[in-house]
């Protein structure tokens, strides 16, 4: 029996309603390898549809265990709560904010119960959900709480390519400061172990520097000589397969040419510039050290063209496909 994969449409504002249904409704094998559960309201996906020229079939339902062997263009939806209002469309607002957050809460629901396998995420807005008083930041750190897990990681994925971050969403003056090498040793411990889990055997990892030239001997600053490569060293005394720190405009290359597995980036925009730049439509994330696979697209919300049919659901597509093929 297929898997059943939910997908949360995200921010019902922004570009995740059409994403989702261009995916479910588009040239690809999604069904012929998931049961995808829809988590958002039947009228918002409607609405959507009719203004995208797309024929569905949307089924509601109140619990997983209701689906049936979907076909193409059947559409099981599931939404715990009444929708008072169609959210604004194009707009940042704490209807969708609010709206987005209750969609990964019901999906998480039935995972932790074991009633779906995997979960595929369309992009959330961080204002509209500040603005909607929901506790968390991000999709990390929703998933990260309400399934008490102490550590998760992203890691992005783009054909051969695979990049780790070591840090998030922080300023870039605070990047030097976060930097630890027993943090560092800790993270590539957990690099190695979730990338067996999605089946390399014995991971070839990389450490990304810091400075330019990796820092040139202290000439362009000293992180890498006093804290990457002792990390590096530890790790390495510890048993796992690391090199570096490798200097970030080659890295990534050596990655992509699989001389590496992966990469630990040391934060946000050094790895997502490597990774979008290499194929930005088909860049997948996958936020692992969760008791299921989570997987996401690599792009925000697109405000400014929700609804004008403008939206590329290639990403949408690769993350649902990567949920059902690595779901375990």
């Amino acid at each position: 029996m297929k898997k059943k994969i939910a997908i949360t449409i995200g921010d019902p504002s922004g570009i995740g309603p059409e994403i989702v249904l261009k995916a479910l409704t588009g040239k690809n094998d999604l069904y012929d390898i998931c049961r995808p559960v829809v988590f958002g309201h039947k009228e918002i996906l409607e609405n959507q549809a009719k203004q995208l020229g797309i024929k569905i079939v949307c089924r509601e339902i109140n619990h997983p265990d209701q689906v049936e062997d979907t076909k193409h263009g059947n559409i099981y939806c599931l939404a715990e709560h009444k929708l008072e209002k169609f959210p604004p469309q194009g707009q940042i607002n704490a209807q969708s904010g609010r709206l987005s957050f209750q969609y990964i809460e019901s999906a998480i629901k039935y995972l932790l119960e074991n009633k779906l396998s995997a979960l595929a995420t369309a992009p959330i807005n961080k204002e509209a959900m500040r603005q909607a008083k929901v506790p968390y930041l991000d999709h990390t750190e929703i998933l990260t709480k309400l399934t008490a897990r102490e550590h998760t990681m992203t890691l992005f994925v783009t054909g051969t390519l695979r990049v780790f971050f070591l840090t998030r969403h922080i300023a870039f003056r605070d990047i030097p400061s976060a930097l630890h090498k027993d943090n560092i040793v800790e993270n590539l411990h957990n690099s190695d172990k979730y990338l067996r889990q999605i089946g390399i055997k014995n991971p070839r990892l990389a450490l990304a520097a810091l400075n330019p030239h990796a820092g040139e001997s202290g000439m362009f600053g000293d992180e890498e000589k006093n804290i990457l490569r002792p990390a590096v060293e530890q790790a390495v005394k510890e048993g796992l397969n690391v090199q570096g720190p490798i200097a970030a405009d080659s890295v990534f290359q050596l990655a992509k040419e699989e001389i590496f597995d992966a990469v630990l980036s040391l934060y946000h925009d050094q790895g997502h510039i490597a990774a979008k730049t290499y194929d930005f439509y088909r860049t997948i994330a996958l936020t692992m050290g969760l008791p299921f696979l989570r997987t996401s697209v690599d792009h925000g919300t697109a405000m400014e063209i929700a609804g004008k049919n403008k939206a590329n659901p290639l990403s949408m597509v690769e993350a649902i496909r990567s949920a059902a093929l690595n779901a375990w």
